[in-house]
Parts: structure tokens; sequence; C-alpha cells
């Protein structure tokens, strides 16, 4: 095996490079072989190649030596080399300084000669100039101009500039010796601004965009530049307000107009803004004059709605307008045109809208009771109506006619829609129209017609008209609609609330104002309340005022002392029966006339009311052992209607009312346990008493020692 640098090119491995080296040498492979394993041949063989690797090695380190012998020369020369262009450069660089500086120097001399120049130049330019104007000023001051400038109309553009100049230097000319050649020359020029302003008209009706910048180039040095600016304006609106709608027709103008003002003027954000404010003083504001001036004294719906419609037509105009380029302040420039057009207007918008409200409001109402044949009562007011209405709460004495309204209710869904409609839209055109330091103040004013109209008018007197048509507590068979109109109040009073949240507290949530609304509406929720609670109570009365009418003709005094104890066929007395059935048809009316927790609280009191009436009417008969459990059965049907209130508290009375009627038909010699049960042992002792004194046998038995 060669010993050369090829065999240790990586990847080397040591381990397969002297496997290979035994495997090769005779006698060195393994003792399975065709030949013997000699170890001794294969010591020799190892120690030869490494005599060979160690030569092997001597020559490579020569030639690493002699390499880098090499590049230790090389690299000296490299770095002479180096310096040598170093120096080359830094000669270069000062020759190049040289020059610039140089350069600088002619640069400066041909500055001075063109400086030089110019000043012999300029002045010269100015004297043939000067001679050149006063050759046509001497052919106007001989009045023959005969230079073709003047004559060729080709050439009007020249003129132009010659008659300007001219024209400036006659100004200042002395009137009494040169008044003639001031008035030929006057003439000259303003013929030439008629034709030039005549040839930019005709080349705008042409479509030349090239020549009418011409011709405005020229004309801007002019007095009649603005004339020329007047007259694009106009022809502009030549034929551009074809449909009815002349918001869209303005709109779709001005982006026409917009894409082509800045290839034909200097200055495009005046002309356009010149425009705007043209179509504005002219269309716009005829146009409103027109659509509001018709309806303003004959139909002030119409004309709200059209002030409303126009304003917001326009507002949204200047919005988009706001996107051309109409100078530094383009905000402020369409708020002043809009408030040229609408501040009239705008000045007494409120005052007929409130007027509008207050007058269709009243119309609205009256159309109403129109409807029901209903002639709206006067309300009282006052320490008489209060100090009547008192008395009336306390002894239900009939204090003046009772009012019958035949079950009317006298609130109309129908109209609350309508006002809260009209209100709507009074809110919506207030927060358009209105000053924003005005909005809140008119705000308000809005929000309180609509109390008048719909919570003292119309809410309140519905209220007013239930009290009154509220039987006394011991009328028969009263019909007890006002737990309708408390249902109907509440529904109302709900879409007022939703109108206030929604409509008004975004208009004034952010000023005093928002307090006094708060006020306000909390003052009429209170008012509603205690004209509620009195009709609620005093109805509340009535129905037990009908139940002890029931109670009074149907419960007779046999019920609970039958003449034959062995022949009851009964669960509970007729009395009772009918007491239930028109307890439930009222348990049922309040939950469909209240919401939330009004019916816990309504049924609580009609619950506590029902029980100490039931409990006053037992004591007021006798009971024997049979009549004893016809009262128990008639209790427990009582509490079973008592389940329907679904109050803990009012079944919890019945409870401890069916326990003391126990009392009624309990052996004697049981009394004391049966009174120191759980639901009677906290009871008072009298009350207790009380009950056993019912009993039949109570003087017979002597009962009254269990109690001493």
């Amino acid at each position: 095996m060669a010993t050369t640098a090829q065999l240790f090119e990586e990847p080397f491995d040591a381990d397969e490079y002297i496997e290979r080296l035994a495997w090769r040498t005779p006698g060195g492979g393994s003792k399975g072989g065709a030949e013997a394993f000699d170890p001794k041949r294969l010591l020799e063989e190892f120690e030869n190649h490494i005599e060979e690797l160690k030569q092997l090695d001597e020559k490579i380190q020569r030639r690493v030596e002699k390499l880098e012998h090499q590049c230790h020369r090389e690299a000296k020369e490299f770095a002479h080399k180096v310096q040598d262009l170093q120096r080359s450069n830094q000669v270069a660089f000062q020759h190049f300084q040289e020059l610039d500086e140089h350069i600088s120097y002619v640069a400066t001399k041909v500055c001075h000669l063109g400086d030089q120049l110019e000043g012999v130049n300029t002045p010269r330019q100015r004297a043939v100039e000067a001679q050149r104007l006063m050759t046509y000023f001497n052919e106007f001051l001989d009045g023959d101009l005969r230079s073709d400038v003047f004559n060729n109309p080709d050439k009007i553009k020249e003129a132009a500039d010659i008659i300007q100049k001219l024209h400036l230097i006659a100004q200042e000319l002395p009137f009494d010796r040169f008044a003639d050649v001031k008035a030929k020359i006057a003439s000259k020029y303003h013929d030439l601004e008629r034709q030039l302003i005549q040839e930019f008209t005709a080349a705008q009706r042409r479509g030349e965009i090239g020549r009418m910048r011409e011709v405005a180039a020229v004309l801007l040095h002019f007095k009649g530049y603005a004339h020329c600016v007047d007259v694009y304006i106009k022809q502009c609106q030549e034929g551009a307000y074809m449909r009815n709608d002349v918001f869209e027709d303005t709109a779709v103008l001005c982006q026409r107009v917009n894409k082509q003002v800045g290839d034909i003027f200097s200055s495009p954000e005046t002309v356009m803004a010149k425009l705007i404010q043209n179509i504005f003083e002219n269309k716009l504001q005829a146009h409103v004059k027109e659509k509001l001036d018709e309806t303003r004294h004959t139909d002030v719906e119409q004309y709200l709605k059209n002030l409303y419609d126009l304003y917001t037509r326009t507002t949204s105009l200047a919005t988009k307008l706001t996107e051309f380029n109409l100078g530094s302040d383009k905000h402020t420039f369409l708020s002043k045109l809009i408030k040229s057009i609408f501040s009239s207007y705008l000045e007494s918008y409120i005052d007929m809208e409130r007027e509008y409200l207050r007058t269709r409001g009243a119309m609205i109402l009256q159309r109403y009771y129109d409807s029901k044949n209903h002639q709206k009562r006067p309300i009282g007011t006052g320490s008489i109506q209060e100090l009547k209405e008192r008395i009336r709460q306390r002894t239900n004495l009939p204090l003046g006619p009772m009012i019958e309204t035949h079950g009317e209710t006298f609130l109309s869904p129908e109209l609350v829609v309508n006002l809260l409609q009209e209100t709507r839209h009074a809110f919506e055109r207030c927060n358009r129209l209105s000053d924003p330091s005005d909005l809140p103040k008119n705000a308000f004013s809005i929000f309180l017609l609509l109390v008048d109209h719909l919570c003292v008018d119309h809410i309140d007197y519905a209220l007013e008209i239930g009290l009154s048509a509220i039987p006394s507590s011991d009328a028969k068979n009263a019909n007890l609609y006002f737990l309708d109109v408390v249902q109907q109040a509440n529904s109302i009073f709900h879409l007022f609330d939703k109108q206030f949240n929604d409509q008004l507290m975004p208009l004034i949530s952010s000023s005093p104002k928002l307090a006094e609304c708060l006020h306000k509406k909390k003052e009429v929720i209170e008012q509603m309340e205690v004209k509620l609670d009195t009709g609620i109570d005093r109805t509340i009365n009535c129905m037990v005022g009908q139940m002890k009418y029931i109670l009074a003709t149907e419960q007779k005094k046999t019920d609970f002392r039958p003449e034959d104890e062995n022949n009851v066929m009964i669960q509970y007395t007729t009395a009772c029966s009918k007491v239930c059935a028109y307890v439930s048809r009222q348990v049922e009316h309040v939950r469909k006339s209240m919401d939330g927790k009004n019916v816990d609280t309504v049924l609580t009191e009609l619950g506590v009311r029902f029980h100490r009436l039931i409990h006053e009417h037992l004591q007021q008969y006798s009971y024997s052992s049979m009549g004893g459990m016809l009262a128990i059965c008639d209790v427990a049907e009582y509490r079973r209607c008592a389940k329907d209130f679904r109050v803990p508290l009012v079944l919890q009375l019945f409870d401890t009312l069916h326990a003391l009627c126990n009392l009624l038909v309990v052996a004697p010699d049981n009394l004391k346990q049966v009174c120191s049960g759980e639901q009677l042992t906290n009871l008072d002792r009298n009350l207790l008493h009380a009950f056993v004194q019912l009993r039949a046998d109570y003087r017979s038995a002597r009962l009254g020692r269990h109690f001493s």
C-alpha cells in the first residue's frame, strides 16, 4: 500500500485506515482467512509503514515551509505596490484640488462677467422697450394706429400686452395735457379686453381648453379678468339644470368643472369657490325661497318638513363640495353660504316648531275624544279637590257624582303613537336645525310639550276619569275597570320612557338641561304613581267590598250549625265557592294589568285584606262540631285560592287561619296541645281564646278553663 497524501484526504477515518492496512498485509487478516495470522509480519509491516509516514510528513513539512516563504515574499511585494498606489493617488488628489480651485475661479469670473453684461443689457432692454412703447404712444398721440400689431387680429395677444403697459403709463400722465391720448388708450384697452372676453367665450363654447387657457393668461393682467371668470361661471351653468333635482345637478356640475378649471386658470381654487358661491346665492337660494315661502303661512307641517329636507340636502351637498380645493378654510366658507340661505328661516324655526306641536297635539287629542263622543271635563285642582280626595279615600263617601265610563279607559295606543311620532320628527328637526348652543334648550321645550300632551292631557286625564269612575266599596257587582287603565298607562309610559332615552338624551346628555329633564320626568312619574296607587287601593277596597257582599248574602248561620249534623253532604259552603271564584278572577285581572314587582305588591295587599275579611267573617258565627268541620273545609278552599296569589305571606296567613279553625273541632282535652302546636304557639292567647269561644259547646264543656 503506497503511502501518499491522497490516502489522508477528507473524510479521513483512522480506524478504517488501519483496518485496510492490516487487510492488505499477507498474514495480517483474520485467522479464518486463506493464510494463517502472522503477528510478527503485521508488526513489521506497521513499523515500515510508520517510517514511510514519517518521511511523507517531512516531505510535506518542507513543502509547507517553501509555500510560507513564497507567501511572505509576495505579501511584501504587494505592500510595496499598495504604498506606490497611495502615493500616486495623493498626487492625483492634489492635482484635482488645484483643478477645482481653478474651475471655481473661472466660474466666479464668468458670473461676474454675466452680471456686468446683465447690468449693461437690462438698461438697454428697458430702453428698447421704452422706445418701442414711445413709438406706439406716438401713434395714439397722432391718432393713426399704423402698426400691424394693432390691426392684425392674429396678434391680439401681443397687442394686449402693449396696450396694458400703455394703459399703466397713461395713468401717470397729467390729465390736462394728455386727456385725448389717455381716452384713446383707454378705449383701445377696453376694446381689446372685450375682444379677449369674446374670444374666451367662443373658445369655451367650442370646448377649446388650450385657447381658453391662453386668453385667460392674457386677461389675468386686465381689469376684466373677473368678468372673464363670471362669463365662464355663467356658461358652465347653461344646460346644467335640466332635472328637477337642483342639488344633484349642482354636485354633477361642480364635479365636471373641477376637472377642467385647473387647466384653464392660474388660481383654480378661487374660480371654484366663486362658482359655488354663485350657485348658492342664486340657484339654491331661489329654490329654497320658492319651496319654503309657498307653505310658510299656509301649511306649517309641510313647511317644517321642507325646511328639514332642504337644510339636510344642502349640508349634504356642502360635505360633497369639501372634496374640492376651495382655499384654505373651505369649511367656514361653505358654512357661511349655508347660513346666508337659511338664517332667516332658522331664527324663527323653534317658535314655529313649538306652535305646530302645540296645535297638532291638541288636534290629535280632540279628534280622539270626538271619536268617543266624549266632552272633556275640567279636572279640579287645589286644596278643596285634595281634601275631597282624601275624605273619599278614607270614608268612601260619594263626594260629587260618579262618572259612568261604561268600561272606557280613555287611553288610546293609536293616539300615543301619533303624538310620539310627531315628537320624534320634531327632535330630528331640532337636532338638525338648531344652533349647537341652543340645541339642549330647544329639545327641552319640545319635551315639555310632549309631557303636557301625553302625560298631562291624556294619561293624567284618563287616571282622573278612572279614579272618578271607581265605585264606593259597598257598591254591588261594580265593574272595576281601573286595572285596565293601569295596564294601558304602564304600556304608554314605557313608550314615553323609550323615546326619552333614544331621542332626547343624546341631545341634552352633555348640557345642564339634563338635570332639568330628569327632574321633570321624575316629577311626572311620581304624580302618576300617586294616582295609580290611589286608584289601585280603592279598587282593592271595592274587591273586598264585593267579597263582603257575597259573604253577607250567601252565608247563612245554619251553614255552621246545621239542624241535622249527620246529613251534611257539601264540601264547602256556597258563599265560599262564590268568593273563591270572584277572587280568582280578580287575581288573574291583576296579573294581566301589572308587570314586574308591581304584581306581587298588589297581590300581597289584596291577599292580606282577603285574609282579614275571612278572619273577621268567621268570627261572626257559632260552630257546632259538624259546622266547625265545614268551616275548616271553607278555609281549606280559601287557602287553595290563596295559592294562586303566589305570595308566601298570604299563604302563610291562610295556613295559620286553617290551624285556628282546628280549634273549632278538636276535643276539649286536646285544646292545650293544639294551641301549643307549631303554627299557633306564637299567636296571642286572646286570639286563640276568641276562636275557642265560637264553639257551640264552649259553655257546656267549660272550655274557658283551658285559657285561665
